[in-house]
């Protein structure tokens, strides 16, 4: 069996996803992505049996996934109604009870592909974009290792019955969703409002911002 890798850049979970790919299948090729960086030429010259992404940023063009005969499968956080860009952010704007990740065949197009797997979990009211990102890392881990024994078992891999419900979020409207807006569609934001854009926002540190006159002022801690 071979097997085309690509995995978040400086990710512990990936990381183990990679070096237990490489166990069961030693004729594993693998690749670390950060957000930005070029996709190798060599990518195009590979051919396979599966191609592996594990929250893998780049978009993979239809050239390189035909190359993989047995299917090119995706696994990322948010369900499948949260497809795209931003879903944890989204998920806790709109005050979802629950979340998950979602494990798919991927097409050229973004979060389109036959679901093969997608658990979810309960969000806490003191859940943040931060926990449900981590709970969604500790599930695609788990996933990743269902699949990949199913596969080394030569078994027939589950086809869910949960469907993509919406067109994927794009940058765009992440972006659109921190920054606030106040001589425009924000300028009467209640306050309910903003603490929510504030939350959804909120990972590592407050992404939401005012722009005024082309410079940006970030929201500080209290």
């Amino acid at each position: 069996m071979k097997i085309l890798f690509l995995g978040k850049k400086n990710d512990h979970n990936a990381l183990l996803a990679s070096q237990y790919t490489k166990q069961l299948f030693p004729e594993t090729d693998i690749y670390f992505v950060i957000r930005g960086e070029e996709m190798p030429k060599e990518l195009y010259n590979w051919e396979g049996d599966y191609i592996f992404s594990y929250i893998c940023a780049w978009v993979l063009p239809k050239e390189i996934l035909d190359k993989a005969q047995k299917g090119a499968i995706n696994w990322h956080p948010g369900s499948p109604d949260y497809p795209g860009i931003g879903c944890t952010n989204f998920a806790i704007y709109n005050e979802e009870k629950t979340f998950g990740i979602t494990c798919h065949y991927m097409l050229p197009k973004v979060d389109s592909g036959q679901i093969i797997d997608a658990p979810r979990f309960e969000i806490l009211p003191n859940d943040s974009v931060f926990s449900i990102t981590q709970k969604c890392y500790a599930l695609i881990l788990t996933s990743f290792f269902g699949i990949l024994e199913k596969i080394a078992q030569n078994k027939s891999l589950p086809q869910s019955k949960e469907k993509w419900t919406r067109e994927a979020y794009k940058r765009t409207e992440l972006q659109a969703l921190c920054k606030i807006d106040i001589l425009g569609n924000d300028k009467n934001i209640d306050e309910k409002t903003l603490e929510k854009r504030i939350k959804a926002t909120t990972f590592d540190k407050k992404w939401l911002y005012i722009e005024l006159f082309g410079k940006k002022f970030y929201l500080g801690d209290e």
